[in-house]
């Protein structure tokens, strides 16, 4: 029962299936249909849903043949009306094949046409596409082409740009071409092209600036802005940004650098003949500046490429290396108005480095050595000068015979004499012609060296001390020595010995003015303390003592010349009556030259003659008793006596004022007291006052007697020189060994 039951409900649900599947078979297009169909094969009950389906096209069979019923009136007039359309259609037909055929005929040079034309839309389309491409190749070729343009024309950052471009935004955009790839491969190849010729430019640039250095400082020297625009610095400019965008900067900057550092070598080795000419100097100088004037303007316009520490590198071994220079080469200078534009030079040298910023303080330090270079080549040349004032004077008073004559020599000398003011023209100066010459060349080498002083930045003080020593070495060295070779020469005559003692009172005299000169020109206060001195007056007092010297010895040897005119015979038994003619012609001289010292100090001419007076004194008591005279006559002696007394007469008369009574006859009193002690044969008051305070012959010294009476007893023995006392012969001569023998006693017992 129930199996009954499952069997019918399965038979609806069948039914039911077959009857959706049938709506849908209706329903859907007939190209979806095959999954409906499908459906009902994949069952069992196929054979019942053909059924079905027979029915169900049956029953729409029927309702069609309904529908045709009902219509068939209305389809029977279209069949007609279609009929008759018919006949109108084939005229129509007929009418549009004979237009196509026409149309056929006569499209066909438009067909031919058409196809043309799709062929030059074709064409077209390939250009237009050909077009795009070249339009995205052609700026590619373009930078390159502006890429080779830059380097023909060595714009060769602006190259370096392009070719940035290139690589990086043009390029990629056209990869897959072939020429990409060769543009690709050759940028390495381009680099380094760009690389080598911006070095060789820089290359170049470095030469240029090494040989053009020199004017680069003639320039600067100048005091002229803007010299560094003598130079094109693009060169560098260009390497270094090349450089940098390369990555490689510090290989530049190392490279720039080691090649300064060689050409700075090369600048600042001088030349060898450099202290020749002044343009040598110049030469050097400007080179060194050029070179720091470069070196100055990189710093300021690059960054990094050189800095304050490489500058100041550079710098230190410059300074060192010219003041090494300079200190060799102003050694060889002999002439001092080449070392006084060398210092003007070394002033201008320094002051332009000053301006661009270097130290320059050990130049100036270097000056004040070279200063006592300059010194000695202005000794050197006022040594000439001296030589050729002092022997080129007259050694004798300038003569004026008018006012503008005496006012020129006043004008030249600082002096003043109210006496001499007061005597009519003509009238004479004291002093020679080379009083105011010396004076004036004092004065001229005084600004000689206040012409070295000058831009040294000293103060007044510094410069006037400066003068003062160097004035002082002019003094003590240079006159002093021209004064003392003029002095010990051999011809130099007593004259001019004494010109040259009132010579040097007067320019001793002027000291002082010679002082306010110096003061006066460096305009130091007059009561600030100077810490050197002038030591003129100490010159000109050891040139006048050298030449009171030299009066003196030249006295004594005009004396000796005298004297060995003198022949006196020693064996002569006749008494004579006057003094020796060699004597008398001594004594005259000496009267002529005594009277031309009426110019000089009182104690000079005093001194001269009492010098002269001693030393013929002793040179005739020399004489005397020398050995060559082994005997001698009281004849002879008697002759002595009268020369004596003519040089005691010469001594009375006073031939130099100033001498108290007898006191020029003491220069004699040996001789008088010797003489006299023969002459009279007053042994007995000798021997018995000798010892005595008091004593007549107080200056005869036993020894001396001894000599003279051992010359006189061989003589009365060998040649009976006593002949006139014959009735007394033999008492004189036993009272000569008798004082003989007491004379020794003397000596003896004085000098035990």
């Amino acid at each position: 029962m129930e199996r009954g039951k499952m069997a019918e409900a399965e038979s609806l649900e069948t039914a039911a299936e077959h009857e959706r599947i049938l709506r849908e078979i209706e329903s859907t297009d007939t190209a979806c249909i095959g999954p409906t169909l499908r459906s009902v094969y994949d069952g069992e009950e196929h054979g019942r849903f053909m059924e079905k389906l027979e029915t169900r096209i049956r029953n729409h069979d029927r309702e069609i043949e309904k529908m045709c019923n009902f219509h068939y009136q209305g389809f029977v007039d279209s069949i007609t009306e279609l009929l008759k359309v018919r006949g109108e259609a084939q005229k129509l037909k007929n009418q549009v094949t004979d237009t196509n055929r026409k149309l056929q005929h006569e499209g066909k040079e438009l067909v031919i046409a058409m196809e043309e034309l799709k062929q030059c839309r074709l064409q077209q389309r390939n250009i237009s596409a050909t077009v795009d491409k070249l339009m995205l190749c052609l700026p590619v070729l373009e930078m390159y082409s502006k890429l080779r343009d830059q380097m023909k024309t060595k714009r060769h950052y602006p190259a370096l740009k392009t070719l940035e471009h290139l690589e990086h935004t043009y390029l990629p955009q056209v990869s897959h071409y072939r020429f990409c790839k060769v543009m690709v491969d050759n940028i390495p190849k381009l680099r380094e092209e760009i690389k080598d010729v911006s070095m060789s430019d820089l290359k170049d640039f470095l030469e240029s600036i090494r040989k053009h250095s020199d004017k680069i400082g003639e320039t600067a020297m100048k005091q002229v802005p803007g010299a560094q625009d003598l130079v094109d610095f693009s060169p560098v400019y260009r390497c270094l940004h090349i450089y940098s965008v390369l990555g490689a900067r510090e290989t530049f900057e190392n490279y720039y650098r080691k090649q300064r550092r060689k050409q700075a070598r090369l600048v600042l080795q001088p030349p060898s003949n450099m202290h020749e000419t002044l343009d040598g100097y110049r030469k050097y100088f400007n080179q060194i500046v050029g070179f720091f004037v470069v070196e100055d303007h990189i710093l300021h316009t690059t960054q990094g490429l050189v800095n304050r520490a490489y500058i100041d590198e550079l710098w230190e071994m410059a300074l060192s290396k010219t003041i090494a220079a300079l200190r060799t080469h102003s050694s060889y200078c002999s002439d001092p108005n080449l070392v006084l534009d060398l210092k003007n030079l070394i002033v201008l040298f320094a002051d332009t480095l000053q301006v661009y910023g270097f130290p320059v303080n050990q130049l100036f330090d270097m000056l004040l050595e070279i200063r006592d270079q300059y010194s000695e080549t202005l000794l050197k040349k006022w040594a000439g000068i001296f030589r050729n004032i002092l022997d080129s004077d007259n050694y004798s008073p300038i003569p004026v015979t008018s006012e503008d004559m005496y006012k020129k020599v006043v004008g030249q000398f600082p002096f003043q004499d109210t006496e001499l003011e007061k005597q009519p023209f003509p009238k004479k100066f004291p002093f020679s012609e080379f009083v105011p010459k010396v004076y004036n060349q004092i004065k001229e080498f005084i600004y000689a060296c206040l012409k070295f002083s000058e831009d040294l930045h000293l103060s007044s003080t510094e410069v006037d001390d400066m003068i003062r020593k160097s004035t002082n070495l002019l003094l003590t060295r240079t006159l002093s020595n021209s004064l003392q070779n003029v002095i010990k020469r051999k011809n130099i005559g007593l004259t001019e010995l004494v010109q040259i003692i009132i010579n040097t009172t007067h320019l001793e005299k002027s000291c002082k003015y010679l002082e306010e000169f110096i003061t006066n020109i460096t305009n130091v206060l007059p009561e600030t303390v100077h810490t050197t001195k002038l030591y003129g007056t100490t010159t000109f007092k050891d040139a006048r003592h050298a030449a009171e010297e030299e009066i003196y010895t030249n006295l004594n040897q005009k004396i000796d010349q005298f004297l060995q005119l003198a022949d006196y015979d020693w064996m002569t038994g006749d008494l004579g009556n006057k003094a020796s003619d060699y004597l008398v012609d001594l004594i005259a001289f000496l009267r002529s030259t005594f009277a031309v010292f009426t110019h000089l100090p009182g104690k000079v001419a005093q001194t001269a003659c009492m010098s002269a007076c001693k030393h013929l004194a002793t040179s005739l008591m020399q004489l005397l008793l020398e050995a060559e005279v082994r005997q001698l006559t009281l004849g002879a002696l008697q002759q002595f006596n009268l020369d004596v007394r003519e040089c005691e007469q010469f001594a009375r008369s006073g031939p130099v004022p100033g001498f108290q009574e007898d006191t020029l006859q003491l220069a004699f009193i040996d001789l008088r007291q010797l003489l006299d002690l023969f002459i009279q044969w007053d042994w007995s008051t000798y021997l018995a006052d000798y010892g005595q305070p008091n004593c007549k012959y107080l200056r005869v010294n036993p020894v001396t007697a001894l000599t003279l009476l051992e010359k006189m007893r061989d003589t009365s023995r060998k040649n009976n020189m006593f002949a006139q006392f014959r009735k007394n012969e033999r008492d004189k001569q036993k009272l000569i060994d008798t004082v003989a023998k007491q004379l020794r006693g003397l000596i003896s017992s004085h000098h035990s």
